[in-house]
């Protein structure tokens, strides 16, 4: 499948991109579908530049041009960046520029193992799978049970159900599970009440620590958030929010003055007044208007048990002897 690893040529049942026109299109690659009637009839797709026989693309190599009735395109392999921006939305999605910060964040390589709660329309799953395959495992919640079981069925199509456990579950109520106690490297939550999850992340990661990320889109979640990662022992906690800026590359020309005249003092020349020559530069310019806001990232280290154990010991004592300080001072 087109999904699991790179190849040469389109086989039946790959998930293909279609470029045409700055556009993308997601197209599954099967022979024949049935329509609203039941029937089963030729898979056909049409496009803004004409109608595309599916078949066709069996066999060509991907990166290929194709020809159609009022133009032409391209057919892709698909990547998670592309996907996201192709996939049916059964949620708002988290883009690329978000992604990768969080997967920066999350300190993830191939081998480790790691949780998401909040699947969603399976935009982030997509890319925590690429990180971490062919030796780890991504284990995703979603407490919605249709978005859990068609984010199954894609990730069945697109062959990467190996690398990937998606389950119907409330987190905030349930946890992880037991089977997943001290076994994540990092932990990420996209949910409305992250600080309600984050017991739950601390039981799931592993013994010698891990990485801890939530995706809010309100700075009140991120406050809640903040003070519960430091009730449990968080560290390094900080909070991000990624707003890409594209450059618009131009060329601009501009007017160059001959001024060798002034080399000569005696000269009573005035300065001309017409340009003697133009001079083109390539030039990058800001964009006139900036994104809007998407979603604060906050992220955090738990340290390894061992020196959660002593800081938890440190922070009781401190308690304590405050504690009898006041007694001390109450009876002078």
């Amino acid at each position: 499948m087109s999904f699991r690893n790179y190849k040469d040529k389109v086989d039946e049942g790959d998930t293909v991109i279609l470029y045409l026109s700055n556009n993308l299109y997601a197209i599954d690659v099967k022979t024949e579908v049935k329509n609203k009637k039941g029937e089963t009839i030729e898979n056909v797709f049409q496009t803004p530049f004409g109608a595309l026989k599916v078949r066709n693309l069996i066999g060509i190599q991907y990166g290929s041009r194709i020809e159609l009735s009022k133009g032409w395109g391209h057919i892709l392999q698909p990547t998670p960046e592309m996907w996201s921006l192709t996939l049916p939305h059964r949620t708002q999605i988290i883009y690329t520029p978000d992604i990768s910060m969080i997967l920066f964040q999350l300190d993830l390589v191939p081998g480790c193992v790691v949780i998401e709660a909040g699947t969603g329309s399976g935009s982030l799953t997509h890319a925590l799978i690429r990180r971490v395959r062919p030796e780890g495992h991504v284990y995703t919640f979603d407490f919605h049970e249709h978005r859990s079981k068609i984010a199954r069925e894609e990730f069945e199509a697109h062959d990467v159900a190996d690398f990937v456990t998606a389950q119907h579950r409330d987190i905030i109520r349930d946890g992880f599970s037991e089977e997943l106690n001290g076994k994540a490297d990092a932990v990420f939550l996209d949910l409305p009440s992250p600080w309600l999850g984050i017991s739950h992340a601390v039981n799931a990661i592993k013994e010698q620590g891990g990485r801890f990320c939530s995706f809010s889109p309100c700075i009140e979640q991120v406050q809640r958030t903040c003070l519960v990662l430091q009730e449990n022992g968080f560290q390094d906690i900080n909070t991000m929010e990624i707003l890409q800026r594209e450059l618009k590359v131009t060329k601009r020309t501009i007017p160059v003055r001959d001024l060798s005249f002034l080399k000569h003092k005696s000269s009573e020349s005035p300065v001309e007044e017409k340009p003697s020559g133009d001079t083109s530069y390539v030039v990058a310019a800001r964009p006139v208007s900036t994104p809007g806001h998407t979603g604060f990232l906050t992220v955090a280290t738990l340290p390894p048990a061992f020196a959660r154990s002593k800081a938890k010991k440190a922070k009781t004592e401190d308690s304590e002897d405050t504690d009898t300080s006041n007694v001390t001072h109450g009876d002078r």
